[in-house]
């Protein structure tokens, strides 16, 4: 395994994006018991972003990891999120406001948040990788890295031009293997292709792969070895030069079932591969919308629709499934007044504006 990598142990990672909440607020009590039963049994690493439950998320990792446990217990990474710097100037108090509400004095890891074409150029022209190169050589990061979500040929670049770059966190999962817009085996490809160790996010592609079409649900059943979450992780965690894999846990009862599976960790069977390349045909032939449900897009819509919620009503109509509720205090998709936030911060790229008439029409909302 690589370098930085090397004193963590088992490649199993907590993700602080999706925290078991109590309306607004993180449901402590429930989180502080995830992050006792995933520590006890023997998996340390775990990730936050600045932006993850609009800034409640790194609170929710000082209030239950790092002010209960010794520095050396955890590797904790956080990430450099673009739409809070807009000057090379801001980017040191904002990393210092990172370390502040985390509890820490150092990152083990920092990642370069959701790189792409654009957001690249944009973090090289306010010298951000510089910088935090300079934080790394001052102790107060050990590891400097992205997080990605574009072409392979765009990563391909980033790589070249920033050798520097010690970790590579790519959206992986066995639908997004073949996606032509995700390009998640290329991505994986040119990640190995320059000796980077890879940390994959969504492997249940926020959840996507755990509620499954009826027909698709039948064949992981039928295989009779575990929960969906199971062979989306198993099979994201089975490639050479995985180095970690998070899972954005929400409950208690989720984080016994992914240390069940990733604590003798197994690779998947032959069978298994062949019943989720057949669960990937079933899923795309839907026309789901392809919505992790990061959130990303609400931080930023003026109007404050809940944009992931629509398109998770919208995939369940399609689907036949009983339809989620929608949040009672937010405006429908009529609401859109087509500005674009949304769809210029979407790591998925997604159509949103559309996307957000058609659910109108669909949904008869």
């Amino acid at each position: 395994m690589s370098q930085p990598f090397a004193e963590i142990g088992k490649n199993f990672g907590f993700g602080f994006m999706r925290l078991p909440m109590l309306g607004e607020d993180v449901d402590i009590p429930q989180t502080k018991e995830m992050v006792d039963a995933f520590l006890a049994a023997g998996f340390r690493y775990f990730d936050t972003a600045h932006g993850y439950l609009n800034g409640k998320s790194e609170l929710a990792i000082r209030e239950c990891l790092t002010s209960r446990y010794p520095r050396d217990a955890y590797v904790l990474t956080n990430k450099l999120s673009g739409n809070y710097f807009d000057t090379r100037e801001q980017i040191r108090p904002l990393f210092q406001s990172q370390l502040d509400a985390c509890g820490v004095t150092y990152f083990d890891f920092y990642l370069m948040h959701a790189q792409n074409r654009q957001r690249f150029r944009r973090y090289q022209q306010l010298r951000a990788y510089e910088t935090v190169l300079e934080l790394k050589a001052e102790g107060k990061v050990r590891h400097m890295g992205i997080s990605f979500h574009d072409k392979a040929e765009v990563l391909d670049q980033i790589l070249t031009e920033c050798p520097q770059i010690e970790v590579v966190q790519i959206q992986f999962n066995y639908l997004d293997y073949e996606d032509p817009n995700v390009q998640s085996r290329k991505c994986y490809e040119v990640c190995r292709s320059h000796g980077k160790p890879v940390i994959v996010m969504e492997p249940v592609k926020g959840g996507a792969l755990v509620n499954l079409p009826e027909a698709a649900q039948g064949l992981l059943d039928r295989l009779g070895g575990g929960s969906n979450a199971s062979y989306a992780i198993r099979f994201a965690a089975g490639f050479e030069g995985v180095a970690m894999v998070l899972s954005g846990m929400s409950n208690l009862e989720q984080v016994a079932d992914n240390i069940g599976f990733m604590k003798d960790f197994r690779p998947l069977s032959r069978q298994e591969r062949e019943a989720l390349e057949t669960v990937s045909a079933i899923v795309h032939s839907q026309s789901l919308v392809n919505c992790t449900n990061c959130r990303y897009c609400t931080e930023v819509c003026p109007q404050e629709i809940p944009i992931p919620d629509l398109f998770a009503r919208l995939n369940a109509h399609r689907q036949s499934q009983p339809l989620p509720p929608l949040p009672a205090d937010k405006p429908g998709p009529a609401a859109c007044i087509r500005c674009a936030r949304c769809e210029q911060i979407c790591p998925q790229q997604i159509r949103i504006r559309d996307l957000l008439t058609v659910a109108l029409k669909e949904l008869s909302l």
